[in-house]
């Protein structure tokens, strides 16, 4: 059992399986410019405009500034080693297709199920937040928003009242359209994505460039709050302020980041994966980062704390605007309707990268052959985009977005660490490898990665750490049960 645990897949063997006349094969159609859209798509979303608030009122209030810097230099250490892997390794499949050609079987299966924490279950928190926005589009248009109890999850209640949700459905819905655009191709899913991009990061410097005049310095006062604790409507209680609290945000708005990573999924349907990988990775990253600073820097200095634990919990740039931006009424709508495509295009790059991390593990023997059936036709893998699109709706659907939220990041930060590790046995096992792209002082940035990110999910807390682990138990559950005897590495 030892050696099929840790039986890796040989680089070549990769390599010749990705042959791009094969048939079966996933069509070539991606550039460097599309990629950089594809992982600005997917960064600028849900992360910033929900998750920033949440960790505001949760964590660290305006020293959420610092907490997206942390979160910037652990993606910035994990962004170069994606790049190493993905120039090196143009396969369909992430951080699974990596760590199956370094670490083994048992690892790659491991980071392969916790992918689906990063994929699948954060379409799924885009989605409730794209549900949040919607009703707020609703009541814009002065038309009556979805009832509280369908358009909010079982676990939540409405603030002096008492109604209880019973499912969410306009999250439920956007996941099942989306995953029909999935279904017809991914050139065309591109294209949709390019269009959003442009809108959303049009909406992000308006709202940095008007909002810096609203700024009230008393938000910013103590820039980094006394270290005490706070209770979430759920009952979780959070460090808040200090380092901690910082760190613990750092956790949070990781969120934001995800997406650069997923450019690196979409390898074996590059143009030119050697020269395109690491620019499209690096680029959409660099981008972002700077963006996220100077936001989260003005909407603390426009809202106050109190306001993202009431009324601007949700919807929140839009009540942040309405409340203190005057006469920019128009702006909250504009940022009404472009959240609505950001979300959307995030939710679209997210369950891409879900399909083809399954459709890595298919062709391998990991999971059934289901998930890696492409249509006649599009040449995609239509039965998982279908499967991922209920499997992700039902945690929409009936799980709150804070727990799905977390549960994302943390799944995240541990694929980054097995990526930082990744690199550095790759260069001792297989230095010969042609690489086209190279991480600068390996190990130095491989160990400074890990360390990053290991500490950003210490500050997730003990219930984000026991729902990793369950998750951990169900996946090797699977693994020993199907995957392990299917594999075809065994069956060789």
């Amino acid at each position: 059992m030892a050696n099929s645990l840790t039986r890796t897949k040989s680089i070549d063997r990769l390599m010749a399986d990705s042959g791009a006349s094969s048939e079966s094969g996933l069509k070539r159609t991606l550039g460097p410019l599309g990629l950089i859209g594809l992982g600005i798509g997917a960064i600028i979303g849900a992360g910033l405009f929900v998750r920033t608030a949440a960790a505001i009122a949760e964590r660290a209030g305006p020293s959420v500034v610092f907490a997206f810097m942390v979160a910037g230099v652990g993606c910035a250490f994990a962004g170069l080693c994606y790049a190493e892997f993905a120039s090196m390794i143009p396969i369909a499949g992430s951080a699974y297709t990596y760590s199956y050609t370094t670490m083994g079987e048992l690892v790659a299966w491991i980071i392969g199920w916790d992918l689906v924490l990063e994929y699948a279950v954060g379409a799924a928190t885009v989605a409730i937040a794209w549900s949040q926005y919607f009703n707020n589009l609703l009541r814009i248009m002065h038309m009556s928003p979805v009832p509280y109890e369908w358009s909010h999850s079982p676990l939540e209640t409405m603030a002096g009242t008492g109604t209880h949700g019973i499912a969410n459905v306009p999250a439920i819905l956007i996941l099942f359209l989306l995953s029909a655009v999935l279904i017809r191709g991914t050139q065309e899913s591109a294209f949709v994505n390019g269009v959003i991009v442009i809108t959303k990061m049009a909406i992000v410097l308006m709202v940095i460039g008007i909002g810096w005049s609203f700024m009230n310095p008393a938000n910013h006062t103590p820039f980094i709050p006394e270290a005490t604790t706070y209770t979430t409507p759920l009952g979780v209680t959070h460090p808040f302020g200090g380092i901690m609290g910082i760190l613990g945000a750092a956790g949070v708005v990781f969120f934001a980041f995800i997406g650069f990573d997923a450019v690196s999924t979409a390898a074996q349907e590059t143009k030119n994966p050697a020269r395109d990988m690491p620019i499209g990775i690096l680029g959409s990253l660099v981008v972002c980062t700077i963006l996220y600073v100077l936001f989260s820097y003005v909407l603390t200095g426009v809202a106050t704390v109190a306001d993202f634990r009431g009324a601007g919990s949700e919807a929140s740039i839009s009540f942040a605007i309405q409340k203190y931006m005057t006469g920019y009424t128009w702006l909250a709508n504009s940022v009404t309707v472009a959240i609505l495509l950001g979300f959307s295009s995030v939710i679209l790059v997210m369950l891409l990268g879900q399909s083809r991390v399954f459709y890595s593990m298919s062709r391998d023997g990991l999971v059934p052959k289901v998930f890696s059936d492409t249509h006649p036709k599009f040449r995609t893998p239509w039965k998982s985009n279908i499967l991922f699109g209920v499997f992700t709706a039902l945690f929409a659907g009936f799980l709150p977005d804070s727990i799905v939220g977390e549960m994302t990041s943390i799944g995240t930060l541990f694929a980054f660490i097995l990526v930082c590790a990744g690199v550095w046995i790759l260069r001792v096992k297989r230095p010969e490898l042609q690489r086209s792209f190279r991480v600068p002082l390996v190990p130095v940035v491989s160990v400074l990665g890990i360390l990053v990110c290991g500490a950003m999910i210490y500050g997730l807390g003990w219930t984000n750490w026991a729902r990793l682990g369950v998750w951990l138990v169900i996946g090797l559950v699977f693994y020993f049960s199907y995957g392990r005897h299917h594999s075809l590495l065994n069956k060789e």
